[in-house]
């Protein structure tokens, strides 16, 4: 029984432990919470930091794992590539790993080989990053370097609102330096989804509509749409320069996150790659629309097993992931969706109870559940994604109608 380390347990990651346990592994989860869900599927727990290096690798020593994964998560990805590299397991590059996680080693790295990116410069002291500010085109995004889950990221045009949102990307900063960059126009959606590397050759993409509330963040990402309506010449623009970083970065196996906007004059604009699988139910989302499971094969990847089977493949039915949000602070009471959505709901977890307190969604930790769906058509699934006000509400109670709130 091959024995697979996988870093953090949250609902999201539970994909994974699953399918670890599916594929036969004896599986081993570790992170700093031990009430995450994830971690009742595994065989054995470890409370250790996901992010201390050091703690992970002896404790991977210490229980002779066979591969170890950093399945959605960013933050831990450096963590699997080190250790792995550190124990001879199958593993990107630990250095290529780290700059994919890290938006400015990013950054630099795409300007030295000539990708389009939004122009910003990163910074640790303020007075420079507003005096950048106030040269560059708005409005301008302010975010940190190394957060996820659209944490600390704004959008401004104004010099007053700069210092409210650089302290903020400063705060979810764990490296305290902040980016300052010019926002870039989109023609059509922003583009997310999962690619796969096999033997260094991206061997498949499943590219998504990405989806805002504009109603209340439209920063924050609240579901994907699959498959992307993005034309096909567009698409394969994607492949290539999206395979030509991999090759530069001499990235071999495994999933890759993706995020990419098309401007007017149709040029391709990276704004982040993440060298692993996409959080908010994207991989389960394009197994569902494909019968692609790019959990199982993000597994038998990191435990060196043949994945060249893997290929693009055609989409079966449409499917939406969708986070469940409030639009304000206050108290869940309930949630409400409409007969002509629920027929077609395939999944519906909540992560509060009646009467919790819930947090507007500023950002992707303030989510309070999770939904997959199934659409009749692209043009129905994009509707609904677009316009999910007429069809699912949140009911929050105000804070002064709790009785004893502190």
């Amino acid at each position: 029984m091959k024995r697979i380390m996988l870093l953090g347990g949250n609902y999201f990651q539970m994909t994974a432990t699953k399918a670890a346990k599916e594929l036969g592994c004896y599986v081993i989860s570790v992170d700093y919470l031990p009430d995450n869900p994830a971690h009742k599927f595994a065989d054995e727990y470890h409370n250790v930091s996901t992010t201390d290096k050091e703690a992970v690798l002896e404790l991977a020593q210490k229980l002779k794992i066979d591969g170890i994964v950093s399945y959605a998560s960013d933050v831990s990805a450096p963590t699997a590539a080190y250790v792995a590299e550190k124990l001879g397991l199958p593993t990107n590059p630990y250095q290529s790993v780290l700059l994919l996680t890290r938006k400015d080693l990013m950054r630099s790295f795409l300007e030295k080989n000539r990708f389009l990116f939004p122009k910003g410069k990163s910074f640790t002291d303020e007075k420079e990053a507003y005096l950048f500010f106030k040269e560059i085109r708005k409005p301008a995004m302010i975010k940190p370097v190394d957060s996820s889950g659209s944490k600390g990221v704004s959008r401004i045009v104004d010099e007053t609102e700069f210092e409210a949102a650089y302290q903020e990307a400063k705060e979810y900063s764990h490296s305290g330096i902040v980016i300052v960059e010019e926002f870039i126009q989109r023609k059509g959606y922003q583009i997310a989804g999962d690619g796969f590397l096999v033997d260094g050759e991206l061997v498949f993409t499943g590219l998504m509509n990405e989806h805002f509330d504009r109603l209340v963040n439209p920063l924050v990402p609240i579901g994907e749409s699959y498959p992307s309506i993005l034309d096909e010449h567009l698409k394969d623009k994607a492949r290539k320069e999206i395979g030509r970083l991999m090759k530069l970065l001499n990235m071999k196996m495994g999933a890759i996150n993706l995020d990419f906007i098309i401007d007017e004059d149709e040029k391709l604009y990276l704004l982040e790659i993440g060298p692993r699988n996409g959080g908010n139910l994207i991989t389960d989302a394009i197994k569902l629309a494909t019968d692609v499971d790019l959990a199982r094969y993000t597994i038998m990847a990191a435990l060196g097993e043949d994945c060249s089977q893997l290929k693009e493949c055609r989409t079966k039915q449409y499917i939406s992931s969708y986070v469940i949000h409030s639009s304000k602070n206050g108290y869940f009471q309930k949630l409400n969706i409409s007969p002509e959505l629920e027929k077609d709901v395939l999944l519906c977890d909540l992560f509060v109870e009646q009467g919790q307190k819930v947090h507007r969604f500023d950002n992707g930790g303030f989510g309070i559940g999770a939904m997959l769906m199934k659409h009749a058509s692209s043009d129905v699934m994009r509707y609904r994604m677009d316009h999910m006000e007429e069809y699912l509400q949140v009911v929050v109670s105000d804070m002064d109608e709790k009785k004893g709130d502190e």
